[in-house]
């Protein structure tokens, strides 16, 4: 994947989005942005779905080279932007300390996100919307989060990141989420509530990558079409 310029295909409205931005900033790497209307079904339709023929954003093209599902363009481009000889690599060379951040990654897909994007949409997308939080969702939710983030705690109080003592991209992939949820009461409360958490929380949300993405965010480039 080398030359050429890297073109983003996705939504600054989208988590998954953001993820990938956060990686490409923190690698520092030259992209272009090219959004895509999600409330139109642009995703859903060609030309996109000659990108992702599930229409699902982000995608990330490069060189003719075409890849979807955000974890899978994080990893690859960690992979390709580390260097064993790097301590500020996102990832790590030694198969069974990498191991350990995969086992976290999958944690972040299927435990914290899950009733994370839950919360969020009760609490923060339907009052948007106008609409009123199912409180039995929220309730449920809080519970299945509460317990993961319970497990968070333990786990900050032995390393100072979520896989080890450096940031990786299973605490990458959080920002996001965790960016929303603080901006509602319950779930800053949640996170709040438990004070390992909450200084991660503060210390992986202050990384200069995760601040572009969301002066990118609050001033979005013009948009490109397909």
């Amino acid at each position: 994947m080398a030359g050429g310029v890297r073109k983003v295909y996705g939504s600054l409205e989208c988590p998954n989005t953001l993820k990938v931005l956060a990686c490409i900033f923190e690698h520092s790497l030259d992209f272009q942005f090219i959004p895509i209307n999600l409330k139109e079904g642009e995703h859903k339709r060609e030309p996109f779905l000659s990108l992702n023929p599930f229409g699902v954003v982000p995608v990330l093209e490069h060189d003719g080279y075409k890849q979807f599902e955000c974890r899978a363009i994080i990893r690859a481009m960690a992979h390709e932007f580390s260097s064993s000889l790097q301590d500020n690599d996102l990832i790590y060379w030694d198969e069974r300390k990498q191991a350990i951040v995969s086992n976290w990654v999958d944690v972040e897909d299927h435990k914290f996100e899950p009733p994370a994007l839950e919360l969020i949409n009760e609490l923060a997308i339907k009052p948007e919307n106008g609409l009123e939080p199912d409180e039995t969702v929220v309730a449920k939710a809080e519970a299945k989060l509460g317990a993961v983030l319970d497990v968070y705690e333990a786990r900050l109080g032995k390393f100072k990141y979520l896989a080890a003592d450096k940031f990786t991209i299973a605490d990458l992939l959080h920002l996001p989420n965790l960016q929303s949820l603080l901006g509602t009461a319950r779930g800053k409360k949640l996170i709040e509530s438990r004070p390992k958490v909450s200084l991660w929380c503060s210390q992986i949300l202050a990384r200069p990558a995760w601040s572009s993405v969301l002066q990118m965010k609050n001033k979005p480039p013009q948009s490109t079409h397909l």
